[in-house]
C-alpha cells in the first residue's frame, strides 16, 4: 500500500523537477506565451489513462466471467456422466447414487447460488451432499467386472465434479485486484475534473457535453462493477448448465423406466406354444 502511494508522488516530484529545471535551460524561442498547450497535454494523458485502465479491467473481468461459466459447464457435464455411469450399478446402489446426484444438483442451483452471491463462497451443506455422494459410490462393492468398471466410471466423473467445484469456489471469491480499482478511481476523478482543468465555460453546450461525459463514465464504472464478481452483483453467471443437466436426468430416468418392463418380460416370461 505504501509503494502504491509513494511511487506516484515520486513520479510527480520528478516531473515537476524536470519541468522547472528544463524551463531554465531551454532557449527563449521555445517558450510559449500561454499554458493552453500544457493543459491539452494533461487532458490527453488523462483520457488515455482512463481508457487504458477501463479496457484492462473490463478484459480481466470478462475473462474471469468466462472462466467461471466454463467451470459450471464442466461440472454439469461431469454430473451427467456420473448419472449415466450409475445406470450400470445394482438397483439399490443405482437409486441411491442417482438420487444423490439429483439432490446435489438441486442444491447447487438453489441454495448454493444464493450463498455464493451473499458470502462469495460455497455452501457447506452442498459440500456435505457431495461428500456423501462420493462415499456412496466408493462403498459399492461387487465381484462382477461390469459393476466394478461402472463404479470406476462413476468415480472418474465425480473426480471431474470435484475439480470443477474447486475451480468454482476460487471463482466465487475472485475479483479485480485492489490496485486496479484505485487506478480506476483516480482516473475517473481526473476525467470528471477535466472540464474544470481545461477552463471550459459554462454554456448550454458545455453542460450537455459534460453530462454526457458523466453518463459514459458512470456506465463504464457500473459495467465493471457488475462484471467484478462472476457469482455476485448485477451480472451473475447463469445456471443454465445445471438446469440442462437436470433435464438430462429426467430423460435418462424416463428411458430407464420404459426399458425396464421389456427387460423383465424378456428375462422371465417365456411364451408357451
Amino acid at each position: 500500500m505504501a509503494l502504491e502511494f509513494i511511487f506516484p508522488v515520486a513520479a510527480a516530484v520528478l516531473a515537476l523537477t524536470v519541468f522547472v529545471v528544463g524551463d531554465r535551460l531551454r532557449p527563449e524561442s521555445w517558450r510559449q506565451t500561454s499554458d493552453e498547450a500544457s493543459g491539452t497535454l494533461v487532458l490527453d494523458l488523462i483520457k488515455t489513462f482512463f481508457t487504458a485502465v477501463v479496457a484492462f479491467v473490463v478484459v480481466i473481468c470478462w475473462q474471469q466471467y468466462q472462466n467461471a461459466h466454463n467451470h459450471t459447464v464442466a461440472e454439469s457435464k461431469a454430473l451427467v456422466d456420473t448419472y449415466l455411469a450409475a445406470e450400470g450399478l445394482p438397483d439399490t446402489d443405482r437409486q441411491r447414487v442417482q438420487g444423490l446426484v439429483r439432490a446435489y444438483t438441486e442444491q447447487v442451483v438453489g441454495g448454493e447460488w444464493a450463498v455464493m452471491d451473499a458470502e462469495r463462497k460455497l455452501s457447506p451443506v452442498t459440500q456435505d451432499t457431495f461428500d456423501t455422494l462420493r462415499a456412496s459410490v466408493t462403498a459399492v462393492s461387487s465381484s462382477d467386472t461390469a459393476t466394478s468398471d461402472t463404479r470406476a466410471e462413476a468415480l472418474a466423473g465425480l473426480d471431474q465434479v470435484a475439480q470443477a467445484r474447486h475451480d468454482r469456489a476460487v471463482d466465487a471469491d475472485r475479483g479485480v485486484p485492489r490496485f486496479l480499482y484505485l487506478a480506476l478511481f483516480f482516473g475517473t476523478v481526473l476525467l470528471l475534473l477535466s472540464p474544470v482543468l481545461s477552463g471550459l465555460r459554462v454554456t448550454k453546450r458545455s453542460v450537455a457535453m459534460t453530462a454526457l461525459l458523466g453518463v459514459v463514465v458512470g456506465a463504464a464504472v457500473l459495467a465493471i462493477h457488475n462484471l467484478d464478481r462472476p457469482f455476485s452483483g448485477g451480472n451473475v453467471v447463469p445456471r443454465d448448465a445445471y438446469e440442462y443437466a437436470q433435464s438430462r436426468f429426467e430423460q435418462i430416468g424416463d428411458r430407464s423406466a420404459k426399458s425396464a418392463p421389456a427387460t423383465a418380460i424378456g428375462a422371465g416370461d417365456v411364451p408357451h406354444r
